[in-house]
């Protein structure tokens, strides 16, 4: 089976000192990205570990694919356990890192213990170099971006760096790389910031050599050519359809459409797009740099979670008000889809909806925890009863769009999925829309059937995410085609991601998690039975815990 190769280099921050060890064994049986970063992490991190105490690791990988020249490859995972959710968690972000890291010849880097000082980690395959940067204490993620590229060998797209929401212990900060984009959910900024890390970088020259069948290229060439409309409007696409259906999240998820959607959507965005933006290695390109003339606001996105986040579920009908949300998210290192619900659930308390100047206020003081910022840093889970709304959470973490009220399937889908309300986990919205053939849809309302679904789309997930291969390569890459790169039957692949996730269930377990933890803060139509089978088909107990030697589906 194809997968990534080299040693996991270990950083002790406490120490300023480094090892190396093999891991070839967790390679081979886990891909890379995603699937490594988790069995080391669920053998290394003690399972009663602080996410901002110095037990717990952070660990960086990438994953095969990313020795190819294929589209949707430009993905660098990153696993910790979460201060937002207190559960192992695992984030990826597009942009250029990926292959940066793979240059270092690591397999894995990881990172515990925790620095006296603020300091930049510079990894490379030349060594580790620790450099104290007491003068970026507070700085903006453009500002900290621009410092480190004062160095002649580090550009942009060589950096991983926390804002002042990390710095700060925002339990939804985000871990930015190249300046835009995101390792966004679950707050693993923070978790940097309470190691004292500013930045880290990858630089070098040792990728290991792999190689990638040639039918990478077939993916690639398609992924040019192709007329998608995410090419155009990104994941915004779906908005106006997503209202249509009454999957739109708004005024705080106390309605499921918005009379301003056409103001926020997909062809408002479109407009104010003025560039092409992409990936590394990508020819899809469905990134969204915008920029207004008027305002001066200049951005990469607003993406649909940040158009509902920030729009509909906080009352704004202008795509100005949500671009200038997302920058103020991105230059102070915030996770968009918390931030914008959290400051939605204040905006719930207050009777304040679509109050552009108090969202704007209201961002900037939980990434400085100033004032009412300071409780809202916390998250909805921690801070709802004080708020007096309602827990829009599930397992700590506020959710995205595409509402389960809705979309069934995708509602069982935040229940079950061990990062918590977390969309990407699954993908499962997209057979309710659907976004698929019309031959795979199901329908949007009820859960008969859809267990064993979810299940297979959960597992193919975590396949990707070890490869690591973006989401939006779904409509190219086919499962003959995942076998014919990774040289192992479809099966034995999916029961990789199978494993995955069962070692993933089985930390968090060890941490208090089961049944409970799988809810929802609304009722759905034969959710328990859902639940029931969903276990049985995972090989679970029915109280949502993993047998002390985890299965694996389909052994």
């Amino acid at each position: 089976m194809l997968h990534t190769e080299g040693d996991l280099l270990s950083i002790d921050l406490t120490a300023q000192r480094t090892e190396t060890a093999s891991i070839d064994g967790v390679l081979e049986s886990f891909i890379g990205g995603r699937g490594v970063a988790t069995r080391l992490a669920h053998d290394r991190i003690p399972f009663d570990a602080d996410p901002f105490g110095p037990d717990n690791r952070v660990y960086f990988t990438t994953g095969p694919m990313q020795a190819s020249n294929m589209s949707f490859t430009g993905r660098t995972n990153c696993t910790a356990v979460s201060p937002l959710t207190d559960g192992l968690l695992s984030s990826n972000a597009g942009g250029f890192l990926s292959r940066n890291l793979a240059a270092t010849g690591y397999g894995a880097v990881e990172f515990h213990g925790a620095s006296d000082e603020l300091v930049a980690v510079h990894v490379s395959d030349d060594g580790v170099e620790f450099e104290p940067v007491p003068e970026l204490a507070g700085a903006e993620v453009p500002e900290t971006v621009a410092a480190l590229t004062q160095r002649p060998d580090l550009d942009v797209d060589n950096t991983a760096v926390i804002g002042p929401a990390g710095e700060n212990e925002v339990r939804f900060a985000s871990i930015m790389t190249s300046e835009t984009r995101a390792f966004g959910r679950g707050g693993l900024g923070a978790v940097l910031g309470a190691k004292n890390v500013k930045a880290i970088t990858f630089s070098g020259d040792a990728a290991p050599d792999i190689e990638v069948p040639e039918m990478q290229m077939d993916v690639h060439r398609e992924a040019a050519t192709s007329d998608h409309i995410m090419k155009r409007q990104g994941t915004t696409s779906v908005t106006e359809y997503a209202n249509e259906v009454e999957a739109l999240p708004t005024r705080y998820f106390s309605e499921l459409s918005f009379e301003g959607a056409g103001d926020i959507g997909g062809d408002a965005v479109e407009r104010k797009k003025f560039e092409k933006g992409t990936c590394s290695a990508c020819a899809f390109a469905c990134k969204l740099p915008t920029k207004d003339e008027e305002s001066g606001i200049e951005t990469e996105g607003p993406e649909y979670e940040t158009v509902m986040a920030f729009g509909s579920n906080a009352g704004v009908d202008d795509v100005v008000d949500v671009m200038r949300s997302n920058e103020q998210c991105d230059r102070y290192g915030l996770d968009t889809i918390s931030t914008g619900d959290v400051v939605s659930a204040y905006l719930a308390a207050e009777d304040e909806f679509g109050n552009v100047d108090l969202i704007e206020e209201l961002v900037e003081k939980i990434a400085h925890r100033e004032g009412e910022g300071d409780l809202l840093a916390e998250g909805i889970d921690r801070i709802h009863d004080e708020l007096g709304v309602e827990n829009w959470s599930v397992k700590g973490m506020e959710f995205p769009a595409h509402d389960g009220r809705t979309l069934n399937g995708q509602g069982l889908g935040y229940a079950t999925a061990n990062r918590g309300a977390d969309h990407m986990f699954a993908v499962f919205y997209s057979y309710e829309y659907p976004l698929v053939d019309e031959d795979d849809a199901v329908d949007r309302e009820g859960l008969d059937g859809k267990p064993e679904l979810l299940v297979r789309q959960e597992n193919q997930r975590a396949l990707e995410d070890c490869g690591i291969i973006c989401r939006f390569s779904r409509d190219f890459l086919t499962h003959d085609r995942l076998e014919a790169l990774f040289g192992r039957d479809i099966n034995a692949l999916l029961a990789v991601g199978a494993e995955v996730i069962a070692l993933e269930r089985h930390f968090n377990n060890q941490r208090g998690f089961d049944r409970a933890d799988d809810r929802l803060p609304y009722d759905l139509p034969g959710f328990e039975d859902a639940l029931d089978e969903y276990y049985e088909i995972r090989g679970w107990r029915a109280d949502g815990t993993v047998p002390d030697e985890p299965i694996v589906a389909g052994e």
